[in-house]
C-alpha cells in the first residue's frame, strides 16, 4: 500500500514553484503502550467527563476554553476557532537560506520526506536539491498545515529532500535557567586527557541500526511469557543496581584508568567488524 502525503503543495524558490508530496518520516516503532485494568473483573477501565461538584456531563455540552487567568476561562466554540484559523495555504516559499551548523539541534521537532509530485516536477526539484548541496545551506520557510503555521527547514537527503519541521523560539527553554549552578571549575589536565582518550577510543560514524530499545525488547519478553503461563503471578527478575557515590578525584581518576584499560583489552581481543 503506497504510503499517504501528509501534505501536497509547492515548493516556491523566487519565481519558481515546484509541485511536490511530503512524507512522515518516522514510525512508532516498538513502542509499548499499556491500558489500565479493573484487576478484580479484567476489564479495561474507561474515562467520564466529570464536573466538580456536578458529576458526569454529555459530549455536547462540552467546550474549549483558554484560561487567561487562575480559574478563570475565555470559551470558544468551533466556529470561531475555524474562523481565525490560518488558510490551508498550498505554497511552501523558501525566504532564507543558512548554514545547517546555526540551527541548534533544540529547534528541531520532526522529520518529513519530501518528493517531487509528477514526472514534469523532477527537473526544477533536482535542481533545487544539487544546489542546496553544492551551496552547503538549508532553506528556511514557513509550512501551513491543518491550520497552523509550521516553521521548517529544507535540505537534501540522498536522492531528495529532508523537511524538518522547527519549533518556534518561544518553544524552546532557554539553557542557563538549569545550568546556573554548576560550578565554573576547570578540570584536572590529567583527568581531562584520560576522558579525552576514553571518548577517541570509542569513536565511530554514527549508525542507527547498531541500537535497540532493550529496554521495549525486554517488555514484550515479559507480556509473551505471562501470556504463556496463563498466571497473573509476578514474573520479576531482579536487575543489579549500578552502584553510585559521591566519589572523589581519585575515585574519578581510579574508574578512568580502568575504563582505558578495559577499552584497550576489549579492542585486542574483539573480532573485526566486516565493512559494509
Amino acid at each position: 500500500m503506497p504510503a499517504r502525503a501528509y501534505w501536497k503543495g509547492q515548493i516556491r524558490l523566487a519565481l519558481v514553484s515546484i509541485p511536490v508530496e511530503i512524507f512522515t518520516a518516522t514510525k512508532s516503532g516498538a513502542k509499548i503502550s499499556f491500558n489500565q485494568i479493573h484487576e478484580p473483573t479484567g476489564k479495561r477501565i474507561n474515562y467520564e467527563k466529570v464536573v466538580r461538584g456536578v458529576g458526569p456531563v454529555d459530549r455536547d455540552e462540552i467546550v474549549k476554553g483558554y484560561e487567561y487567568s487562575k480559574n478563570n476561562y475565555v470559551l470558544l466554540d468551533e466556529d470561531e476557532i475555524e474562523a481565525v484559523k490560518l488558510e490551508s495555504k498550498k505554497t511552501l516559499e523558501l525566504v532564507q537560506f543558512v548554514e545547517q551548523c546555526e540551527i541548534d539541534p533544540l529547534y528541531f521537532e520532526k522529520p518529513f520526506y519530501v518528493t517531487p509530485s509528477d514526472e514534469l516536477a523532477e527537473e526544477a526539484f533536482i535542481v533545487l536539491r544539487d544546489a542546496l548541496r553544492a551551496s552547503k545551506k538549508v532553506g528556511i520557510g514557513q509550512l501551513s498545515v491543518r491550520g497552523r503555521e509550521k516553521l521548517v527547514a529544507v535540505k537534501p537527503c540522498g536522492k531528495g529532500l529532508l523537511l524538518e519541521m522547527l519549533r518556534y523560539a518561544d518553544e524552546v527553554k532557554k539553557g542557563h535557567e538549569f545550568f546556573r549552578s554548576i560550578p565554573d571549575d576547570k578540570p584536572a589536565k590529567e583527568l581531562l586527557e584520560m576522558a579525552e582518550s576514553l571518548i577517541e577510543k570509542r569513536s565511530a560514524p554514527f549508525d542507527a541500526t547498531e541500537f535497540e530499545d532493550r529496554y521495549a525488547e525486554a517488555l514484550l519478553k515479559l507480556v509473551e511469557k505471562k501470556a504463556k503461563s496463563k498466571s497473573s503471578k509476578k514474573v520479576v527478575t531482579e536487575v543489579e543496581e549500578t552502584e553510585t557515590t559521591g566519589g572523589n578525584v581519585i575515585d574519578l581518576m581510579a574508574a578512568l584508568k580502568k575504563s582505558v584499560k578495559e577499552e584497550k583489552a576489549g579492542k585486542k581481543s574483539a573480532p573485526k567488524k566486516k565493512s559494509a
